[in-house]
């Protein structure tokens, strides 16, 4: 049985190694993209900042109002437990439904991309940026790219999703689960 990438020590970790033969592993927004998403969303939180600092915890942790999550693309163990993507989108929605905006960036398939799209229309929160080409946190080279569309998924609290529909001025409200 082979063993999963986050119980191996740090030295045979491929998140830590990097994931290939250029070495390379974590990989960051490029500041043309975040520009143009901050210009609109007016970003006043990260919850996976480059450098981490030390024991912050972006999983735990207190959000902002308009917040930024370029999470990390594969798993890790936190608190005892191996988590990935899905507790990254656990922690957005419990952020959102405090009435907070949470913009999250993932690849997915493009074919999920045309689907929401014929299903929401185009006035979806969810946008396709394409195939992003993140910059290495080592030397902020340019990558090749994840050969996957990045998915740009908009959380906006429901009184600001409803008073910009109308054209008002957005105040943030606190949600209620509605699953309660």
């Amino acid at each position: 049985m082979q063993i999963h990438q986050n119980q191996l020590a740090p030295e045979a970790n491929k998140f830590h190694v990097g994931n290939g033969s250029d070495g390379k592993h974590y990989w960051l927004t490029p500041p043309d993209l975040y520009a143009r998403l901050d210009a609109e969303f007016h970003f006043d939180f990260d919850p996976c900042p480059f450098p981490k600092p030390a024991d912050f915890d972006g999983l735990t942790c207190e959000w902002g109002q308009s917040n930024y999550v370029n999470p990390p693309f594969g798993s890790i163990i936190h608190e005892g437990k191996k988590k990935g993507p899905t507790a990254w989108v656990r922690k957005c929605i419990e952020e959102w439904k405090k009435g907070k905006r949470v913009v999250l960036v993932y690849p997915i398939d493009k074919w999920v991309l045309m689907l929401m799209k014929a299903i929401v229309g185009d006035e979806g929160q969810v946008r396709n940026l394409g195939d992003v080409k993140w910059l290495a946190t080592e030397d902020e080279s340019i990558g090749k790219g994840t050969g996957r569309h990045i998915a740009c998924f908009i959380l906006e609290p429901v009184a600001q999703r409803a008073q910009a529909q109308e054209g008002q001025p957005a105040q943030a409200q606190p949600q209620k689960d509605s699953n309660q």
